[in-house]
């Protein structure tokens, strides 16, 4: 999976949230300092950042709220909520949205591909597990449009208003809830 090192991933040091970014300047990131490497080696190395394409869909004023079920591979997972959609970079991924957009055919299941809008940078160095990943969030709409999950034995999901969203924000992942509060709050207009 694509990693870059922390002190070019993080030229301002460490953070806590989501961070405006210029998209070009990541895309230019990528290129030039992003190198594949084995994923057991990086869970364990908070010097590498993993990048991790994270989709909020949105319908209007809805989220696509989805909650894991005890099927899955990481029992630290089992029965929360996420609002982002995601994975890592892999070698045959030509760049982040091409990374997302292959993230958006095995976990969505949808007859459209939506517009991915870049939001920002999301960071969490307070968790092992967030010390060695950096999500590149970005939200898009489906504009009333039918959408499900593909894996349903690991993952129930549907659009759920923000006041669903905030009644299941002690079970949100990290990430989901760093992510829900800054665009809750009127992230990015």
């Amino acid at each position: 999976m694509l990693v870059v090192a922390r002190d070019l991933a993080l030229p301002e040091g460490s953070f806590r949230g989501l961070r405006e970014t210029d998209p070009g300047w990541l895309d230019d990131l990528v290129a030039r300092a992003g190198v594949f490497r084995p994923r057991a080696a990086m869970e364990a190395d908070p010097s590498f950042k993993q990048l991790i394409p994270y989709l909020v869909l949105r319908d209007g004023e809805r989220w696509f709220l989805m909650r894991r079920t005890r099927a899955g591979a990481d029992q630290r997972l089992h029965d929360r909520y996420s609002i982002g959609i995601g994975g890592h970079l892999n070698p045959g991924d030509a760049g982040l949205r091409a990374g997302l957009l292959r993230e958006w055919h095995e976990e969505i299941d949808a007859d459209f591909t939506p517009l991915f809008r870049f939001a920002g940078l999301l960071n969490d160095d307070e968790t092992d597990v967030g010390s060695v990943h950096l999500g590149a969030v970005f939200v898009a709409d489906a504009a009333g449009r039918q959408v499900g999950v593909r894996e349903t034995h690991k993952l129930s999901g549907g659009f759920a208003n923000g006041a669903e969203v905030e009644s299941v924000r002690d079970r949100l992942e990290t990430w989901s809830a760093l992510t829900f509060d800054a665009l809750a709050a009127g992230w990015g207009g």
